[in-house]
């Protein structure tokens, strides 16, 4: 059975992927720091404080997979420095954490039109994750691109709720997608055993593999 280390269970795929991996019997333990206390569940260990990376940097048992949810805005950061500590080097810092610890795969939200070269903030910073994990040589790497997340968000996102109708409509990797479709096609991804390296899935790739 799998120990599982799950960063961002309090946003909206992590808090999704939490209630799947919860109600999984291929998963003995989910170990997820957050800044404030989680609803108690039988498998959930959930050190709290403020420091996400030293929280991870002190457990001590082992893993098995590594699921990183997090994720924020230049506007709930602060700035573009606690953006940058965030969005980058708490991810980088906690995914090296999880591979001592022994997980040798890595399932990574980031976000439909990454790329380490664009001239936007948040596809560049999730471009560059995406290569810095790659840098890290793990055995499997997962990289999930979802476009527009759909779900109930606290507190809600004004540009997300003015955008979702229109994304609703886009075809293919721009279609808007349900939080809970993206948590489903990880879970189900973590425990594909016909998977090898590195493989990345588009939003209308999550889709379908969260009908199957």
């Amino acid at each position: 059975m799998a120990k599982v280390l799950l960063l961002g269970a309090s946003g909206l795929v992590g808090a999704e992927l939490l209630c799947l991996l919860e109600q999984d019997a291929r998963v003995s333990r989910i170990v997820a720091p957050t800044r404030r206390p989680l609803a108690s569940l039988s498998k959930l260990v959930n050190p709290v404080g403020s420091g996400i990376p030293a929280l991870v940097a002190e457990l001590d048992e082992p893993i098995d997979l590594f699921f990183c949810c997090l994720g924020t805005t230049r506007k709930q950061a602060g700035s573009a420095a606690a953006f940058r500590e965030i969005e980058f080097k708490m991810v980088v810092d906690s995914a090296i954490a999880a591979r001592k610890l022994g997980a040798n795969h890595c399932l990574l939200v980031s976000a439909n039109g990454a790329d380490p070269h664009s001239r936007l903030v948040y596809n560049r910073t999730k471009g560059e994750i995406e290569q810095a994990l790659i840098a890290q040589k793990w055995p499997l790497l997962t990289l999930v691109r979802p476009s527009l997340l759909v779900g109930h968000r606290q507190p809600p996102r004004l540009v997300e709720q003015l955008s979702a109708p229109l994304f609703k409509l886009l075809p293919g990797k721009w279609k808007a997608i349900e939080a809970l479709d993206v948590a489903k096609a990880m879970q189900q991804q973590a425990f594909n055993s016909g998977l090898g390296g590195i493989t990345v899935l588009e939003s209308n790739q999550l889709a379908a593999i969260a009908r199957q």
